[in-house]
């Protein structure tokens, strides 16, 4: 006698059934099995998170080590809160809470991020629907949900890793499209989920974030069957919104660790920031918006401009009170703490950004609430006020001390020109018509899903998704965009190096394409 597959359990090609090479029984630890041995994760360990893993060796966290801590930070939620009386009943009438679950879709949360960090993110979205014509343009949640649902390419099947719907919609930290997908669109909605807005200077983009392009959303809507009438269209599960949380969490905090030991961070300037709000801050607070943009190096105008965006777009939480506190206690554990003196490799050093990491993930873990009915822009699982407030400060310490710096913007600028220059490359290499055959085997197959995908089974030519030439055009953008969003770091910089005639590489010692 058969027994109906768990809904959860549900793969994406029907069934529950293990493929070769799974050796855990459970189907959600056999998900997890499955993504760490995609080499889409290997080559996160090659893949900027801020500072680039090619100009500090191992001191710095990469998109893989990242991942890992993520998974870690998740589960110990998970299993916290599943042992939790408190929210038995309310996890399972939200549609369950399993640490195996989150575990997994915290390893595979960053595996569509491309070469550059967010750089990247950026350059290709601009690239896919300015240059390439692709409405979906590029989006590094959504790439990683393309990833383990198609372009997992395994030998004459493209089945991606055929992930159970609970870990694919775990993975949707944002769980629509770019433009259609529910509807009514949660980018409609007032106020509209975080993320779900359009870029302000494209306002007819679709929203900024997103989960899933249009050739996955019949898989999106599989994934989420099990959460119908549990949890409304546009939100989170509550997997994916511990999976998010816990993102927030090690963003927060081990990004800090990676500035102070290279140095980034200086405790006089982070000093002056916090210390001059806390002693201007009635002062600032009177200045009008104007007067305060344009206040320049003025101590503390920075943090006052970060109070009052929090409270213009989450007024649900924020409070001037617990942002001051927010303030002291940062200022308290980072100014006086960590930056107190340089990071020297010693073991004393390593030992205390080991505490600080360990003190502060600890607070902010045993800060997490589950509730029934959250803030439109919140997921049903989130932080205490107190501890939403620091996070929310320990971001803004790393945007205003290390992204808005000059020279990492210089770093970025020629980051950009690569990838800009690489796809015009690749571009020019698939239309060139005496290369077909010489095209690398992974660009081929990957045109020739795009095709497929943008040419429905059984469709007559020119009845897909626009003509037989522009849907051939956008089959070779997005061939493009994934193949480039797949590379490391330094296989960017090499590939563009060797289609240049730069590269002193013998062509035998070429990584393989």
């Amino acid at each position: 006698m058969t027994h109906p597959v768990d809904p959860r359990a549900r793969r994406l090609f029907g069934g529950s059934a293990t493929a070769y090479g799974d050796l855990a029984g459970s189907p959600f630890r056999a998900d997890r099995d499955r993504i760490v041995s995609s080499p889409f994760f290997s080559r996160l360990g090659g893949v900027t998170q801020v500072i680039s893993p090619g100009g500090s060796g191992l001191l710095v966290h990469n998109r893989l080590t990242h991942s890992l801590k993520v998974a870690q930070v998740g589960r110990a939620i998970a299993e916290r809160l599943a042992a939790d009386d408190r929210y038995r009943d309310l996890l399972d009438k939200l549609g369950g809470c399993d640490p195996d679950v989150v575990e997994a879709a915290a390893l595979a949360h960053d595996l569509g991020h491309p070469p550059f960090g967010h750089l990247g993110e950026q350059v290709l979205d601009r690239l896919a629907r300015q240059r390439l014509g692709l409405p979906d343009g590029f989006e590094g949640n959504a790439q990683s949900y393309r990833i383990v649902t198609s372009t997992e390419i395994r030998g004459t099947a493209t089945i991606g890793l055929d992930l159970t719907a609970a870990v694919r919609a775990a993975i949707l930290k944002y769980p629509w499209t770019r433009h259609d997908h529910p509807d009514p669109h949660p980018r409609d909605l007032d106020p509209a989920p975080r993320g779900a807005t359009p870029p302000p200077d494209d306002p007819t983009s679709g929203s900024l974030k997103f989960g899933a392009y249009t050739t996955e959303v019949d898989d999106l809507r599989q994934a989420r069957a099990p959460f119908a009438g549990r949890i409304a269209d546009w939100q989170q599960t509550v997997e994916a919104s511990i999976m998010d949380t816990a993102d927030d969490i090690a963003y927060a905090i081990h990004d800090l660790e990676d500035f102070h030991r290279v140095g980034v961070l200086q405790q006089g300037a982070v000093a002056g920031e916090l210390m001059g709000w806390q002693r201007e801050a009635t002062t600032l607070r009177e200045l009008p918006d104007g007067a305060l943009d344009t206040g320049g190096r003025r101590p503390g105008a920075a943090i006052e401009r970060l109070r009052r965006r929090l409270h213009r777009r989450d007024s649900w939480i924020s409070d001037d009170d617990a942002f001051a506190a927010a303030v002291e206690h940062v200022r308290v554990e980072l100014v006086d703490g960590l930056l107190a003196a340089p990071f020297d490799g010693s073991l004393a050093a390593e030992q205390y950004v080991t505490g600080f990491s360990a003190r502060w993930t600890r607070r902010l873990v045993d800060a997490i609430e589950v509730v029934a009915e959250p803030s439109m822009r919140s997921g049903h699982v989130l932080l205490h006020a107190a501890q939403w407030h620091e996070v929310q400060v320990l971001k803004f310490v790393h945007h205003r001390f290390v992204l808005e710096r000059p020279d990492l913007a210089l770093h970025q600028r020629g980051q950009a020109r690569l990838l800009a220059t690489l796809v015009e490359a690749l571009v020019a290499w698939i239309l060139d018509p005496g290369e077909e055959t010489r095209l690398p085997r992974r660009l081929h197959d990957l045109v020739e899903l795009a095709e497929a995908e943008l040419m429905p089974p059984g469709a007559a030519d020119g009845a897909g998704r626009g003509s037989g030439p522009d849907r051939m055009a956008r089959a070779r953008g997005r061939a493009v965009i994934d193949f480039v969003a797949a590379l490391t770091d330094g296989q960017a910089v090499a590939l563009l190096d060797a289609l240049s005639g730069r590269s002193r590489q013998l062509w035998t010692d070429a990584f393989v394409l």
